[in-house]
């Protein structure tokens, strides 16, 4: 990839030759859809390369994690999609001579840095939108060929890791993502579409596709079964074929066509905004070699995919799916992902019956251990919004991580992070004030303080939100 900017792809080349000259690689990585698809990528260049590695995940790459690393005693660790963030304590281990790093990573670098790191954010890239963790080991990627052949193909698990990780940004993928995209085009692996921009085209029911379509909200269809099934009876679509409910993707182009441009008009007559209505369409990506009607079509149903299994424990299983099983693994994944959308579900109902604690500057709710600490800030994206749940102010979302420490996600919104909002620094700054640590981006950032400091952590969290909004 010859890259948007000349020095990430020479930082690249440094880090691929290092690799090289490694006699054996351990990959650590994180156990999100932007981790498992980083790995996938990386993995998969490192064995056409014949490049011998060994392959771990970590849910925190945490001083603990980090030693245990240490310990297998492995001449070069490649960590990606976190590394950035820790490089004081893998700096420390460097300096021990424990092991060799090389980081594909784009969260915010601690204050140290090591020789063969690789970031978009040392040049001049957002990490938050224009390339992800699985861009940052896909330009690495780039860089192994040509010993490792031509790695075009993995541009479509970067553009899943993409996704994934919430780069859409005005319903396309900008910056660095786009040389990706397109390289994912040249290589027929990815396509690329302009459509409806809901989640669940794919393998949802027509009428359940409408109705859990609530990131901008349609009085009479959002959350409205009776109200969706009164609309398409109205425009004349057709809902079952030879028994079976119809998706999105089983439509006609004119019924598409059709079904968008009520939806519109619905949503206009209901007094949505007009920048919302926008909202409505986006560019669709779509994975070319994957069967029509399956999770693995759409980048945005095979991100969720994937977040059902590393984040259950499983991240074999999601690995195993980004480097090809369509056997056993699909089908422990989808068994994984029928409760994780139950857990999602009751998780979210439980947020909107107990509601949010309102501080001047950030509201909060701590599930305790009612939500898994691995999928509470999913649960705190997608429950903003509902039922007095503020979308123009950040949330923290706290849940029990172990008898001692409490795991905490923060999220914002692009309009928020336009108006100075940086939850990357307020997670690490009010993290650490409490005897904790924390970091991620700006729009999305996760920490963990010790039990009992949550309280203390808001209070010093809500204030620095304060200043950056001003």
């Amino acid at each position: 990839m010859s890259g948007p900017v000349p020095e990430l792809s020479a930082r690249a080349a440094a880090c691929a030759d290092r690799l090289r000259d490694a006699d054996d690689v351990l990959l650590a990585s994180h156990i999100d859809a932007d981790g498992l698809t980083s790995a996938a990528i990386a993995s998969s260049a490192l064995e056409r390369a014949g490049l011998p590695f060994e392959t771990v995940f970590c849910k925190q790459l945490d001083a603990e994690a980090l030693a245990a690393i240490a310990a297998t005693d492995h001449e070069t660790v490649l960590f990606t999609d976190f590394g950035s963030g820790q490089l004081d304590i893998i700096a420390e281990h460097e300096s021990a001579g424990d092991f060799e790093p090389v980081i594909a990573d784009h969260h915010q670098p601690a204050d140290a840095d090591t020789e063969f790191h690789l970031n978009p954010l040392l040049f001049g890239l957002d990490g938050s939108s224009e390339l992800s963790g699985a861009g940052a080991s896909y330009v690495l990627a780039r860089a192994l060929e040509p010993d490792a052949g031509d790695n075009r193909d993995l541009a479509a698990l970067a553009v899943v890791g993409a996704v994934g990780d919430m780069q859409i940004s005005d319903g396309e993928l900008v910056g660095a993502n786009t040389g990706i995209v397109e390289e994912g085009i040249d290589a027929g692996v990815v396509e690329t579409g302009t459509d409806l921009a809901l989640y669940g085209k794919q393998t949802r029911p027509l009428p359940k596709l409408l109705e859990y379509a609530t990131d901008v909200y349609i009085p009479g269809i959002s959350n409205d079964q009776n109200g969706v099934l009164r609309f398409l009876d109205g425009v004349g679509i057709d809902l079952k074929e030879d028994g079976d409910w119809r998706r999105w993707v089983d439509l006609t182009a004119d019924e598409r066509q059709t079904v968008a441009s009520a939806l519109v008009q619905r949503a206009m007559r209901k007094g949505v905004s007009a920048s919302k209505i926008e909202g409505l369409v986006g560019t669709t990506y779509t994975l070319a070699a994957e069967p029509e009607g399956t999770e693995l079509r759409d980048v945005s149903e095979f991100s969720t995919l994937l977040n059902a299994t590393a984040r259950y424990d499983r991240a074999d299983v999601g690995l195993a799916v980004c480097l090809g099983d369509r056997e056993a693994a699909l089908e422990q994944a989808r068994t994984l992902l029928k409760n994780h959308r139950r857990n999602l579900s009751e998780a979210i109902s439980w947020v909107q019956s107990e509601g949010v604690t309102k501080e001047e500057h950030v509201q909060w709710f701590h599930a305790e251990d009612r939500v898994r600490e691995t999928i509470v800030g999913i649960v705190a994206g997608m429950a903003v919004g509902a039922n007095g749940i503020d979308r123009n102010v950040p949330i923290l979302a706290f849940a029990e991580k172990n008898d001692e420490e409490v795991k905490v996600s923060a999220r914002g919104t692009p309009a928020l992070t336009r108006k100075g909002l940086d939850l990357s620094v307020v997670m690490k700054t009010a993290s650490q004030a409490v005897g904790g640590d924390g970091g991620g981006h700006n729009v999305a950032a996760g920490a963990t303080v010790p039990k009992g400091k949550e309280e203390a952590f808001v209070e010093h969290a809500d204030e620095l939100v304060g200043e950056q909004l001003g």
